[in-house]
């Protein structure tokens, strides 16, 4: 039974790596970027994500926790959405914290490379989440003149958040050249 284990993990292997291979054809993961970091972008597309971050070799990774917003209305009953404001509200808020944190960190916007975004369904959209107003804070941060480098970025509805009136939460990924 044990052999059988065994070759069907190498063969579990052997396909995990066939298949990293086949999806490397457009950007060769193992060609020299002269140290630096490789953002790839989406071909054709202009919407504000990369489609790949090639990290080399000697760079730190630096993960946050994820984060949500700040009370934004403290006249509104606590852990409310009416205390927190509406997606772009909350989106602009916690990626002000999160870029509080990176500072902290001597490290700043322009090192995140991966984003993960948590939304809940506003109930002012039907239980929908508010793409439009997670775009219009993000907007305010990546792809700007001031700080043009993007992310990798997956943004999905969950049914809720950690405090009842967050709307968002976001964590992300930095990388820097290691010292």
């Amino acid at each position: 039974m044990n052999s059988v284990r065994r070759i069907s993990a190498l063969l579990s292997a052997v396909a995990v790596s066939a298949l990293l291979s086949a999806c490397a054809g457009t950007v060769n993961v193992n060609a020299s970027s002269g140290g630096q970091l490789e953002r790839v972008k989406n071909p054709g597309s202009t919407f504000p994500i990369l489609q790949a971050v090639v990290v080399p070799a000697g760079y730190k990774t630096i993960y946050l926790s994820g984060m949500g917003p700040d009370v934004a209305d403290k006249s509104k009953p606590a852990q409310t959405i009416e205390a927190y404001g509406n997606t772009e509200t909350q989106t602009v808020s916690t990626l002000k914290k999160i870029e509080a944190a990176l500072k902290n960190l001597n490290l700043s916007m322009s090192d995140v490379i991966k984003m993960q975004v948590f939304l809940v369904g506003d109930p002012q959209l039907q239980g929908k989440l508010d793409f439009k107003g997670l775009m219009a804070g993000y907007t305010q941060f990546f792809g700007t003149t001031e700080q043009p480098n993007l992310p990798t970025r997956s943004a999905l509805q969950v049914a809720a958040l950690a405090n009842p009136g967050w709307l968002v939460e976001i964590e992300v990924v930095a990388a820097v050249p290691g010292k």
